[in-house]
């Protein structure tokens, strides 16, 4: 495991590191002192510090894992989707993705998406993680499975299996219906999660190596405690939380991760989740090696990288194994929260575009108007009124709203398997602004960044994405469809975002690809 910093920011946060280790901030995380982050955040992060010896615990996981794993091959299931939403499924996506083999990752509520994971049912075993048990993504897509797999004249009992906190309504109402449960331990939050069952039961069942993904964590765990200068969470908790150059705070940092697939995701939910409430927090950008901002680097923005040497602009890079790097960046997000005064356990805005997606669920109707529609794209605005009415003049007008400060949020409500090219707009908006932009999947996002947009500094500028699907998919027991679903999650959380004072433009796409090339020559423009 290693972290390295530039020279200028070793310098800078060298008095920040001193007083970490003499207030022994990293073995009093060790010990689990939950009055490290302050009275407010001590009920909260009195029951949040199970993270620190996961990896210990979790090794008696193993052998029921393994033992599970064995059967399904015996019956010739080799095909394991996951249904999880935020800290349950980017955990075992990066650690599937960086062992190379397969699991089908379902974090969505588009009807199409739903139904291309609906497939190969003799072959398929299902995992579906939820810590609360009351998901609403995550139950819709537990009985999309199991309508699915009776119809195909499976028992739905012997295909899928149930991650989640005892005594949660899905631990008591699963195994009151004969389902194989794996209980997770209920003392770590969600994004804190990947070395409990939420991460090692679908990454194994899929034919990861947990044992040594375990192993590297313990082994790195005594040098992430210690109450050293040479601590790498320490000065990467620092950096994060302070201006590494004297110049002003650095509320912003690039994540390009290219050698560690799928990380920059994982980093960006718990960092963001994690810090960004209160007006406050550290805004992670994931991007590759090609992204504009990493030339251009805006002037409140670091960037990180996984690499083994510092080279160019870049202020810290972080290298390791899986293991090691979960446990760094859990070490040093929690060092961050107490350097900014930031209960890092707690996630108070997450909630918000859930109730408003509910209501708009009974009331479907109320959100239907839109501003106008021009070439076939509708447009509607929140939070801010348009003048004119083409997709050009919105464009522009939202970009309008782009300050020294910002950065720009894409969050496209859409199929992410059937529509990768949709990514591309984030570079384009970052080459046209100069500014920082993300992008999210929606309803993926919600449970990532959706916390920093709405609890953090009021600086984003969104545009969001939704379309028409052309074949809806009911959702056995619920009044309404897939289709609905993501629909009223999309209006939701604009509202919410319209509420917290920040502007929303919705494009509504009637066909998405040649919708696509119009928005881009919009922005190139």
């Amino acid at each position: 495991m290693k972290l390295a910093l530039s020279s200028s920011n070793q310098a800078a946060l060298q008095g920040v590191v001193t007083e970490l280790v003499a207030k022994k901030i990293a073995s009093r995380i060790a010990a689990k002192d939950d009055s490290i982050w302050g009275p407010a955040a001590q009920p909260e992060a009195s029951i949040r510090l199970g993270w620190i010896n996961s990896a210990q615990e979790s090794q008696a996981l193993l052998p029921s894992i393994y033992a599970l794993r064995d059967d399904f091959a015996a019956q010739g299931v080799t095909r394991f989707v996951l249904c999880g939403m935020g800290g349950s499924s980017l955990a075992p996506e990066v650690i599937t993705k960086n062992a190379k083999v397969d699991l089908v990752v379902l974090d969505a509520t588009a009807p199409d998406q739903v139904a291309s994971a609906l497939i190969h049912l003799e072959k398929t075993a299902v995992v579906v993680s939820s810590k609360s048990g009351s998901t609403v993504e995550t139950d819709s897509q537990k009985r999309a499975f199991e309508s699915a797999f009776k119809a195909a004249g499976i028992n739905p009992t012997e295909r899928i299996v149930i991650v989640t906190d005892p005594g949660s309504p899905l631990d008591v109402e699963s195994r009151a219906a004969g389902y194989r449960v794996f209980n997770a331990d209920p003392n770590v939050g969600g994004r804190y999660s990947a070395l409990t069952a939420f991460g090692l039961v679908p990454s194994g069942l899929a034919g990861a190596d947990i044992a040594a993904l375990l192993d590297s964590a313990i082994a790195a765990s005594p040098a992430l405690g210690s109450d050293s200068a040479d601590n790498p969470a320490l000065s990467l908790g620092a950096l994060l939380a302070r201006s590494a150059n004297g110049a002003g705070f650095k509320d912003k940092f690039l994540i390009e991760s290219d050698g560690l697939a799928g990380f920059g995701d994982w980093v960006e939910q718990l960092v963001a989740e994690s810090t960004g409430k209160e007006a406050r927090g550290t805004l992670p950008v994931v991007v590759d090696g090609s992204a504009p901002e990493i030339s251009a680097l805006p002037s409140d923005t670091l960037l990180i990288r996984f690499a083994s040497d510092v080279t160019g602009n870049t202020d810290a890079v972080f290298y390791g194994s899986l293991g090691e790097l979960f446990l760094l960046w859990e070490y040093a997000t929690v060092i961050a929260g107490y350097l900014q005064g930031i209960n890092p356990f707690d996630q108070p805005n997450v909630e918000s575009a859930k109730v408003a997606a509910r209501a708009l669920l009974d009331s479907p109707a109320s959100n239907a108007e839109v501003d106008f529609v021009d070439r076939g794209v509708a447009v509607k605005s929140y939070g801010f009124e348009l003048q004119g009415s083409t997709l050009d003049s919105a464009v522009e007008q939202l970009l309008a709203l782009v300050g020294d400060s910002s950065y720009i949020s894409v969050h496209a409500y859409l199929n992410r398997i059937a529509y990768p090219q949709l990514e591309s707009l984030r570079d384009l908006l970052a080459k046209r602004s100069g500014r920082p932009v993300t992008f999210g999947w929606g309803p993926r996002f919600l449970h990532s960044t959706g916390q920093y947009h709405k609890g953090g500094p009021k600086q984003g500028v969104f545009l969001q994405l939704t379309g028409e699907f052309e074949t809806d998919l009911a959702i056995e027991g619920r009044p309404f469809s897939f289709g609905g679903l993501i629909q009223a999650q999309a209006a939701g959380d604009a509202n919410v975002l319209k509420d917290n004072g920040l502007p929303v433009l919705t494009l509504k796409l009637g066909n998405v690809l040649s919708d696509l090339e119009k928005l881009k020559q919009v922005i190139a423009s």
